[in-house]
């Protein structure tokens, strides 16, 4: 069952695996900032357990798909803006 999973989420794109890890950080605002709002503690736990659930989940569907040249990729284009904004101060 786990290897259908991982092999149907490596037939997605790049750019795929970017939204779906993209999606993670409204879901991780949304698990945490509701804390703020006037609900039962119960409701709270609730709202908290669903949100957090789905960043995980997103995060992990991210990087599966994303794959180790994925993250890699990501990890160049960063040191990349890095460098470039580091030489222009």
């Amino acid at each position: 069952m786990k290897e259908k999973i991982l092999l149907f989420l490596r037939r997605f794109s790049f750019r795929t695996g970017m939204i779906v890890l993209a999606m993670c950080v409204p879901c991780y605002i949304l698990s945490f900032s509701q804390m703020a709002l006037p609900l039962s503690t119960v409701t709270k736990g609730v709202l908290w357990f669903v949100f957090f659930g789905l960043a995980k989940t997103f995060q992990y569907a991210g990087i599966t798909i994303l794959g180790v040249e994925g993250v890699k990729r990501i990890k160049k284009r960063f040191r990349k803006s890095k460098a470039q904004t580091g030489s222009n101060s």
